[in-house]
């Protein structure tokens, strides 16, 4: 560890200055000797750096995401070129290279935190040993030996030796009491942090290798922290598990508010969304728009949670926007099924086609509920006695056919002109 250190002896000197300006504040406060004084002055350290990597934490984030949207085409190039590696090798850098995705992305805030850490761990191993460094000058350095965080100094490890301990004048078990549990903690935070993601935050509707990756990790790390934590001198551990408490903090607030598609998070998200723009009738925030504007924009690609989200505002009578507003319902509303198929809603009642009517209720003059309607005469049918009177038959005791004349018809027959029979041949 100290060779490892020795490297980014190059940024020795700025973090030193950094820690003794904070030292100089809080030292007004509670003392210059105090461990008060010293282990805020790292805090405050771990604050600033991780305030300037925020965008670099942001990108963390959003590459995060995309590499889990290409879990399936990384998949299928896998299973396709899973004999020629160098080939596979091509088409994923051609992937990432096609959607401006870097794997090293999610690596990021780990990788420039690590000259801080390093540098600092350079420092109070400087402190440990009673050489001056950076810009510690020889008062300063007697003020660090002096400083305790409940009874073990900022310069103990866990492996330190009665003999050495007691140099810097505290007893071994307070040392060993206090880094174990600031290494139970350090990694009790590192596994929630990690469990958080996967649980929380994770689209449960891919299953990729890239989450079996992510949940081995959720266990390997917390390991690491406690393996390497023995090593660590005190203000280490206090700079390693603010750092952690940050991220955890980080992600939580992350996880809240911008969650990742799919996941159980955006499911709450939402639900919480949907009774606020209830409540107001309207989008309030910038980001309630962009989510809005998101969900919109997606139209039937969009997953479970927000077709539940837009189907929940048509049912209060609110539609969603293009540009990420809501407004109160309009004539006509869709309501969109799981399977993307779309219905309408509100609107004026659509009209109805009357019922078809049989041939017996036509005759009958009666309506589809079987009630005659009204002011119709009852029709006159085969069965009803006629009061017209008949006409006159013709001599011969037959009509004549082509005359116009109309007789009444006879059971069997047809109504009105019948065609004269042909005369049978003998």
């Amino acid at each position: 560890m100290d060779t490892i250190a020795s490297l980014f002896s190059f940024i020795t000197t700025p973090v030193s200055w950094v820690i003794v300006q904070f030292h100089s504040v809080y030292g007004k406060i509670f003392g210059p000797d105090t461990g008060w004084a010293w282990g805020l002055s790292i805090v405050s350290l771990v604050i600033l750096i991780r305030i300037c990597l925020i965008p670099l934490f942001v990108k963390q984030i959003k590459a995060t995401r995309a590499m889990q949207t290409l879990q399936p085409e990384m998949k299928k190039i896998q299973e396709r070129y899973k004999n020629d590696k160098q080939r596979q090798s091509e088409e994923m850098m051609k992937l990432y290279k096609e959607s401006g995705t870097n794997p090293l992305s999610s690596c990021l805030p780990i990788l420039a935190q690590s000259p801080f850490f390093f540098a600092l761990y350079h420092v109070l191993n400087g402190i440990a040993t009673g050489s001056t460094i950076g810009v510690i000058n020889e008062s300063l350095l007697a003020s660090a030996r002096k400083a305790h965080i409940f009874g073990a100094p900022l310069a103990a490890k866990f492996t330190d030796g009665q003999s050495k301990v007691e140099a810097l004048g505290a007893s071994l078990t307070d040392v060993r009491v206090v880094t174990a549990i600031m290494i139970v903690m350090m990694s009790a935070s590192q596994f929630y942090t990690q469990r958080q993601l996967m649980t929380k935050n994770v689209d449960t509707t891919v299953k990729t290798p890239f989450m079996q990756q992510q949940k081995m990790l959720m266990y390997v790390f917390p390991v690491m922290f406690a393996v390497f934590g023995i090593n660590f001198p005190v203000g280490v551990l206090v700079y390693w598990l603010t750092t952690n408490v940050w991220t955890m903090g980080q992600q939580m607030y992350v996880i809240r508010n911008n969650p990742t598609p799919g996941s159980k998070a955006q499911a709450a998200y939402l639900e919480r969304l949907q009774k606020h723009v209830t409540h107001h009738e309207k989008t309030r925030s910038r980001g309630e728009k962009a989510i809005v504007k998101a969900i919109v924009a997606k139209g039937r690609d969009r997953n479970e949670f927000e077709r539940k989200f837009i189907n929940s505002l048509t049912k209060v009578g609110l539609v969603a926007q293009a540009d990420g507003t809501v407004v109160k319902g309009q004539a006509e509303a869709t309501v969109e099924a799981e399977d993307g198929t779309t219905t309408t809603t509100g609107g004026a009642p659509k009209r109805q086609q009357p019922k078809r009517q049989s041939k017996s209720q036509r005759q009958s003059g009666t309506t589809a509920g079987g009630a005659k309607a009204a002011g119709e005469p009852e029709p006159k049918t085969s069965l009803t006695k006629s009061d017209d009177p008949q006409d006159a038959k013709p001599a011969g005791g037959a009509n004549k056919p082509g005359t116009g004349t109309r007789s009444k018809a006879q059971s069997g027959q047809r109504k009105g002109p019948q065609r004269p029979k042909s005369p049978s041949k003998k």
